[in-house]
């Protein structure tokens, strides 16, 4: 009996940067092993980190990055209208990223700083999708290649994307880390979303949300733990603020 030969047509595809440091786009070209087979699934028309040739006839369109200028928010419309499917690609896409931690700060007092003298348009950091609407959300800082190359596949065979709805104390203690909050850490583990293979963790590192809130997190638990372990709720706020993934659950 011979084998099956299974047939698709290549995504147009596109890739674009807004306010970023392209890191998650550079994801793209990691894992050697695997990079030709994954591009093979894909008509690449515009990508500046892999390609100086750009063509605007593209289907998906995956961008990474938050908006910071009226520029930026024009170029992203305009994505949008050609985009069949558009994808938040990363934290700062998805969230607002650390660039967020500039709308803590007077812009006039931090561009007197910086660029003084100088004429400098900016606005506050918004997530791509208060502008356009996002079909799917790939978060991460940078996003984890396994899970791209996935959900590329899915979307090139037309099957159900998905992210994991558990949190990544899940993936922790399959790698039999210990709980950093055993170590006097603050963590943000058990209510942050899967997917990265608890990466920070497992180098004992705490982690710090960038892929946001996992489904059904019980954060009102999560205070208590903060508070029964005796650790700084000043020290949490500032773990919840970095990403800016945690805007809806407000630390007190």
């Amino acid at each position: 009996m011979k084998n099956p030969v299974y047939t698709f047509e290549k995504l147009k595809f596109a890739s674009f940067e807004f306010t970023c440091c392209e890191g998650c786009q550079l994801q793209f070209a990691n894992r050697e092993a695997s990079l030709e087979a994954f591009f093979s699934l894909l008509d690449v028309r515009t990508f500046r980190e892999i390609s100086s040739e750009k063509h605007d006839d593209y289907d998906i369109a995956f961008v990474e990055g938050s908006i910071s200028r009226s520029d930026e928010i024009e170029r992203l419309l305009a994505i949008r209208r050609q985009a069949k499917t558009l994808v938040a690609f990363g934290t700062c896409a998805c969230f607002g990223g650390v660039n967020s931690l500039k709308n803590c700060h007077s812009m006039d007092e931090c561009i007197a700083e910086v660029y003084p003298g100088l004429p400098v348009e900016t606005l506050p950091i918004r997530k791509i999708s208060d502008f356009v609407k996002v079909d799917l959300s790939i978060p991460g800082c940078p996003v984890a290649k396994k899970e791209v190359e996935r959900i590329v596949v899915s979307l090139v065979t037309g099957s159900l994307a998905t992210l994991p709805k558990y949190p990544v104390c899940v993936e922790c203690k399959e790698q039999l880390n210990t709980c950093l909050f055993d170590l006097g850490e603050i963590c943000l583990g058990p209510i942050t979303r899967a997917g990265c293979d608890a990466v920070c963790t497992t180098g004992k590192t705490p982690c710090l949300g960038c892929r946001g809130p996992a489904d059904d997190i019980n954060f009102p638990a999560f205070l208590e733990l903060v508070g029964e372990r005796g650790l700084n709720r000043s020290d949490l706020k500032e773990k919840l603020g970095f990403y800016n993934a945690f805007e809806a659950y407000p630390c007190q």
